[in-house]
């Protein structure tokens, strides 16, 4: 049975296309967004507070949660309250967005790039473990597709270096780990609310922090380095001691993340039956793997559906003649001369760079959609 606020979606027909992706703007939203427009406020206000207690009570009772402009604002602010300073050391994913390292170059921290678990895609914990050295300040780790990390791992090294452990998990808003949520594991936690996300702001993010002592700061450093409370107040010194941004979110965007959240249940058991569905069509089948499978001790959180296929342009060109999109969605990260240029201590990146393709996942493909893409990818390409 399919959930009811995606039964009032129009839905897509395979004649007309199944598109790659697609927004989820819930049932409310428009109802929602009004009041804030016939209200005071419209900037950072009631419904940007309410939306980050509503959060933290779904996703990370065991931290705060800060409401921001971006996921990339919210990883830049997380990478400052780290401490990570101009030399210092980061290992990273060098497959993700690259929204996941770019504040390191303005912060003029030394990136190292580790390799993918060619299992998952995901951050290779032994890759992490050479790496290590006496410089590395912090482990930023991506749940890629929505599928955890290794996290007692990631934990163990991260905790023997004596550094932070921060989890960009852009795509993994309602995946757990051995029962623990993703967002209240490590020191610092990203959500993103991007357009195609699972919630939808417009464009925003969610930083969560574990340490309470650092809420204030982060609070500040969100909005120009100003104690906005205690100018609001009236008793502010005027004066500013830390180095601000303009990264808070805005009462607009807030109430779409509120009415998100009143649907995330169905929204988030929706995409993984479509993701089910894809296991059980292409899971087995000659020349194709589907990544994110057989793993017990953590919950996916199906934001995309990625498969390792042999030809992949050739399955592209088959999948696009019966109006299915397919892409890469994101690249190695050290393709872009930004990032020094290409590395050769990646094999394991190398070996799948050619062969990953992401397959449509979205609230508008119902389970006949899925079959259908299925079909089409077994009959050969």
């Amino acid at each position: 049975m399919k959930d009811q606020h995606m039964n009032e979606m129009p839905l897509m027909k395979e004649e007309e296309g199944i598109v790659l992706f697609y927004p989820n703007i819930p049932s409310n939203a428009v109802e929602e967004v009004t009041q804030v427009l016939h209200s005071r406020w419209i900037g950072q206000g009631p419904k940007v507070a309410q939306f980050e207690k509503e959060f933290e009570v779904r996703f990370c009772e065991q931290n705060t949660a800060l409401a921001v402009g971006s996921g990339t604002d919210a990883l830049h602010l997380a990478y400052i309250l780290a401490g990570v300073e101009a030399g210092d050391e980061v290992i990273v994913p060098v497959f993700t967005c690259t929204a996941t390292n770019i504040p390191f170059l303005c912060m003029g921290a030394k990136i190292v790039f580790a390799d993918v678990d060619p299992e998952t895609l995901n951050i290779s914990v032994e890759h992490v473990r050479r790496l290590i050295t006496k410089k590395t300040k912090a482990i930023v780790c991506v749940h890629y597709a929505g599928l955890p990390c290794d996290m007692d791992e990631l934990k163990e090294i991260a905790k023997e270096a004596n550094i932070a452990l921060i989890d960009d998990a852009a795509h993994a808003l309602g995946a757990t780990y051995k029962g623990g949520k993703i967002g209240e594991i490590t020191d610092f936690t990203m959500f993103s609310f991007q357009a195609i996300k699972h919630i939808t702001t417009g464009d925003g993010g969610m930083l969560t922090i574990k340490n309470p002592e650092l809420v204030e700061k982060a609070k500040r450093i969100r909005w120009f380095g100003i104690d906005r409370s205690a100018k609001q107040m009236g008793n502010w010194e005027n004066d500013i001691r830390e180095v601000g941004y303009k990264y808070q979110m805005n009462d607009i965007a807030a109430a779409l993340g509120i009415a998100a959240l009143a649907e995330f249940d169905q929204t988030l058991n929706h995409r993984k039956s479509l993701f089910a569905e894809y296991e059980k069509h292409l899971v087995g089948v000659d020349g194709i793997k589907l990544i994110g499978t057989g793993v017990k001790d953590r919950e996916h959180a199906a934001w995309l559906c990625t498969v390792i296929v042999n030809r992949r342009q050739e399955l592209m060109s088959k999948l696009r003649a019966f109006n299915i999109e397919s892409s890469q969605v994101h690249y190695r990260n050290d393709r872009y001369t930004i990032f020094g240029g290409r590395r050769s201590d990646l094999p394991n990146m190398g070996a799948v760079e050619d062969k990953y393709l992401v397959l449509p996942l979205h609230g508008k493909m119902t389970i006949e959609n899925v079959a259908y893409i299925c079909k089409v990818i077994k009959d050969g390409w």
